[in-house]
């Protein structure tokens, strides 16, 4: 594949590490095998740029919800059940 379309293959990989990294630190580098895309290669700046950007949710339970949440959560559970059991009569 060109050197210019920032996109090689495993084999490059193995040839052209040294031209491959040069260009990664331009901008990311696409590496693929058997023609489909596996990895990207980029610059520790924009992975880290990215690692910043990324979504920091996290799962947790309702022991460890705030209070508010938890009251919250319940309301709309009760108001739930009540809009079914309303419409069951």
């Amino acid at each position: 594949m060109s050197k210019s379309s920032g996109s090689y293959s495993t084999s490059d990989l193995s040839r052209k590490s040294g031209d491959i990294i040069a260009e990664a630190l331009r901008h990311p580098v696409t590496i693929t095998q058997r023609n489909k895309p596996r990895l990207v290669l980029l610059n520790i700046e924009d992975y880290q740029r990215l690692m910043k950007q990324s979504d920091r949710r996290t799962a947790g339970t309702i022991e460890t919800m705030p209070d508010e949440l938890v009251a919250e959560f319940e309301n709309a559970v009760e108001a739930y059940a009540g809009d079914d059991e309303a419409g069951r009569t």
